[in-house]
């Protein structure tokens, strides 16, 4: 059965993942599609985790490139994408601030079916 793999859509609606790979180079671009495609079939040899719930799946080409992402039960969220070790802090501090904007978001929504 392959893996269900999310890209994460914020309150105001923007998904970062989604304006990063589309300002990707064709070259780069399939790069992350296969890593997407290996991840869906179970092949996280790559992740990393970082912080918590937050992992980091690193692709070996070129600067390299990093995709940020949370599993949630069954799922993995993917929050964004990253490239090269010089923003990798501002990457890591946009991802930890999408997965707590996620996991608010969700507690919220379990707390409103509730009551």
């Amino acid at each position: 059965m392959p893996i269900k793999i999310e890209e994460y859509i914020t309150g105001e609606q923007k998904n970062y993942y989604a304006e990063w790979f589309n300002d990707l180079s064709v070259e780069y671009a399939a790069k992350v599609a296969a890593a997407r495609a290996r991840m869906m079939v179970g092949s996280f040899g790559n992740v990393k985790p970082i912080d918590g719930a937050l992992k980091e799946y690193r692709i070996d080409w070129g600067p390299g490139i990093r995709i940020y992402l949370i599993q949630d039960g069954e799922v993995f969220i993917v929050l964004l994408g990253g490239g090269t070790k010089n923003g990798q802090s501002a990457d890591i501090r946009q991802a930890k601030k999408l997965r707590d904007e996620y996991f608010a978001r969700k507690a919220m929504l379990k707390k409103s079916q509730k009551g």
